[in-house]
């Protein structure tokens, strides 16, 4: 029960922090300092984030080497656009979203009991298979998705608003998916696999359920994206997508959800920066990555987390400190 407390009190400062972000964006949108480039920008960000928290959950945390993100990402997206363009209202929306949801989690399910009993290189090349596998299905189903032609002329139900709430809400899931049982069963995964189930971890199992939490995390961005954008198009999804997540988590280090989200924002504002040198931006950002990462191949934070808890513990040792300085 005391655990519970110190977590509830945890995840409301948490929730504060976000209030104060979010307070802050609110005003600078009322304020005019936004256009709609920023606004695309900062809505990519917090799309980028859920992406990369999900991913790292998955490669981070629990070890498995996935190269099949960009393919939940398109069933949420898919799902989202079929749904909102029969029944253009916020609950076509919001229906599209659990649907794609469900669709993921049941995809990663299925195709997770018997892929994530391989490792390393032979995991990667089958997740990235299924990922293709999806892109592949929706061209060739032209009566749903209208193939290669994509859906467009989508109502716009996506903000930066919705965007922020579902990334503030990943961002909470792993942190407290981490730091619970199964988390901790997780981890004792990724740092040894062989001595976790020595000691009677299912690991099949906790990586399933890793699995799917990012598989659903993915296709909430994908929806989001869709909507955002008004159309989709099956060539959005292609291994390139799993590619540009996978540096989003590489560069901000392996098992650091802080890290994610410091790099997907870093990168969000380095890819609006280069806008202006055009043909160069690619090759400029390519540059900037390697740099980075010769000089800081953990990433930019390696494994370090912002931790409300260790915040307050300093804090308190600080006043304890000055306290005892105070009775001397």
């Amino acid at each position: 029960m005391a655990e519970m407390k110190k977590n509830l009190r945890y995840n409301l400062i948490w929730l504060a922090l976000a209030a104060i972000l979010y307070f802050g964006l609110f005003a600078a949108y009322n304020g005019g300092m936004i256009n709609l480039f920023s606004d695309a920008i900062i809505v990519n960000i917090g799309i980028n984030i859920i992406l990369a928290v999900s991913l790292n959950l998955i490669i981070g945390f629990s070890g498995q080497f996935s190269l099949g993100h960009a393919g939940f990402m398109a069933i949420g997206a898919y799902a989202g656009a079929i749904l909102s363009a029969s029944n253009p209202t916020f609950g076509g929306f919001l229906t599209g979203l659990l649907v794609g949801m469900l669709v993921s989690g049941a995809v990663a399910l299925v195709v997770g009991i018997p892929t994530l009993r391989l490792k390393g290189d032979y995991l990667a090349i089958a997740t990235l298979g299924v990922a293709e596998i999806i892109r592949i299905l929706l061209v060739n189903l032209r009566g749903l998705t209208n193939g290669p032609a994509g859906i467009f002329g989508l109502p716009q139900f996506s903000n930066w608003q919705i965007v922020f709430l579902f990334a503030v809400l990943s961002i909470l899931v792993v942190s407290n998916f981490i730091h619970s049982g199964p988390g901790r069963a997780t981890l004792a995964i990724r740092e040894d696999e062989i001595a976790a189930e020595s000691m009677g971890v299912n690991t099949t199992k906790y990586k399933v359920i890793a699995f799917v939490m990012g598989a659903v995390m993915a296709s909430i961005a994908g929806t989001l994206y869709a909507s955002y954008q008004q159309s989709v198009f099956p060539r959005d999804y292609g291994f390139m997508k799993s590619i540009d997540v996978l540096i989003i988590v590489v560069f901000g280090g392996l098992g650091s959800t802080t890290g994610a989200v410091v790099s997907a924002v870093v990168l969000g504002i380095l890819n609006m920066y280069l806008q202006g040198f055009s043909d160069l931006r690619m090759i400029i950002y390519a540059l900037a990555l390697i740099i980075i990462m010769i000089f800081k191949p953990s990433g930019l934070l390696g494994t370090w987390e912002f931790s409300v808890k260790g915040l307050l513990d300093k804090f308190r040792k600080k006043g304890d400190d000055n306290d005892a300085s105070i009775r001397s």
